[in-house]
């Protein structure tokens, strides 16, 4: 299943509107990568399934901040 191992984002219930305003049921997906992340605090990369959104948090904030945040454990930090 596409899901974020760190926020839990996974895909969403939604509606596709028609031009008549009818309204039926559709998946929204969410962006996931499989990516490999530097964390300079263990001196490693790390792989993990994260979606865009959260790529882009990460490169503002940090990784370890970021899974600090989310309650995401780290091995080799403490």
């Amino acid at each position: 299943m596409a899901k974020s191992e760190i926020t839990g984002r996974r895909k969403m219930r939604g509606n596709s509107v028609s031009h008549s305003n009818i309204k039926t049921k559709r998946w929204q997906d969410v962006n996931v990568q499989k990516r490999r992340v530097w964390v300079p605090e263990i001196n490693r990369f790390l792989r993990v399934k994260l979606t865009t959104r959260d790529i882009r948090t990460i490169d503002k904030v940090g990784f370890v901040a970021f899974a600090k945040k989310h309650g995401y454990k780290i091995p080799g930090i403490k």
